[in-house]
């Protein structure tokens, strides 16, 4: 893995290039996230670093007794980014969306807006049965199964059920503008998750 930052996704807009090139841009602002802890290797078996993000007035007991361990307000999220060398961060260090440059490349991920419960058409794009008038099997499922053998229904058989609200990471998205004044950051095209959504922006291994 890579080093990274967490944001929230304010929603898409679009910049002009000097040519009079619309380019289509997600905005995600971005507050500086603090280096709550340190894994090494030789004590936890892996090499990371652990980030906080947003202030949380509503901490437990145990979760105000682990910030307080390491001298920093309790976060309302934490966040291990994995990486080879630990050495150039120190716990309470902050970490902004100066970590990026313009025209980089970088990988988003972020929970998926939720769709709730939905049928095999609009959650699997299965084409549905015949569209002629009188039909009554627009958008059922169909066969799941077999005649006599093996006579059960597969696992991993396309079926309705709750779409959407799982972790999707998009590659390979272009940075095109840094706002470091504001802590905005401008990605070429769309990203997951829903406006105001919890976003990870990791730089390109």
């Amino acid at each position: 893995m890579a080093i990274g930052i967490l944001g929230r996704k304010l929603g898409m807009s679009q910049i002009f290039t000097e040519g009079g090139k619309v380019i289509p841009v997600t905005i995600v602002r971005s507050e500086p996230a603090v280096v709550v802890n340190k894994r090494e290797k030789a004590k936890n078996g892996y090499s990371a670093i652990q980030l906080g993000y947003e202030e949380n007035k509503k901490a437990n007991k145990p979760l105000k007794g682990y910030f307080k361990k390491q001298g920093i307000t309790p976060k309302k999220y934490l966040r291990e980014f994995r990486i080879e060398d630990t050495s150039s961060y120190e716990v309470g260090q902050r970490l902004g969306v100066d970590l990026f440059s313009e025209q980089e490349l970088v990988k988003v991920s972020a929970k998926s807006k939720g769709k709730g419960f939905t049928g095999v058409v609009k959650r699997h794009n299965f084409s549905g049965g015949n569209a002629s008038h009188g039909s009554m099997s627009g958008k059922v499922v169909g066969s799941i199964g077999q005649s006599s053998d093996p006579s059960r229904v597969w696992k991993n058989t396309g079926m309705p059920g709750r779409m959407g609200g799982k972790k999707v990471s998009v590659k390979n998205l272009k940075v095109i503008k840094i706002d470091k004044n504001r802590g905005l950051v401008f990605i070429k095209g769309a990203i997951p998750g829903p406006e105001k959504g919890l976003v990870v922006i990791q730089k390109k291994i």
